[in-house]
């Protein structure tokens, strides 16, 4: 089988970097001389200690940017697009209808990897917050009911699941 050039510790390493650079343009904004030359300083630095903690040493967390990633980020955004509309709903709302609960989930994979990338989607929808990730299991608060229910029907689940497969 022909090696995969995207998935070698170079490719990954040049992904980082420009990664880190592009997000800190953007999320700057600013494009002083002085605040770029630090801006490229601390991308320069980050890079450093991630390659002396053994990043691209392995595979395990080698970035895979496929369909069904871009697929499931499309759905994530959708899904936090409504549930901060349902969270306004609550607040707005005179009487308050909250009902927090905290409620623990099971990952469907056996891989780190992809544990925590359930447990950040669920930190990224409004009105749920991933407390812990322990052993495959997550323990989440909800501000609502309905929200903890959208959680337990597992969704959410199965799509970060089926990013590994295939």
């Amino acid at each position: 089988m022909k090696p995969d050039r995207f998935h070698s510790p170079h490719a990954r390493m040049a992904t980082l970097f420009v990664t880190l650079v592009i997000a800190w343009l953007l999320w700057s904004g600013i494009f002083m001389p002085l605040l770029l030359a630090l801006g490229l300083f601390s991308c320069v630095v980050t890079f450093l200690l991630v390659r002396r903690m053994g990043f691209f040493d392995n595979d395990f967390f080698a970035l895979r940017f496929s369909r069904k990633l871009f697929m499931y980020w499309i759905w994530l955004s959708r899904e936090v697009f409504y549930s901060s509309l349902q969270v306004a709903r609550v607040v707005l709302d005179p009487a308050l209808p909250i009902d927090p609960r905290t409620i623990e989930i099971k990952s469907d994979s056996g891989h780190l990897v992809d544990q925590v990338i359930l447990a950040n989607s669920i930190t990224l929808t409004p009105g749920t917050l991933a407390l812990d990730l322990h052993q495959g299991i997550i323990k989440v608060h909800s501000l609502t009911e309905a929200g903890a229910q959208d959680l337990l029907s597992g969704e959410m689940n199965r799509r970060v699941d089926a990013l590994r497969e295939g």
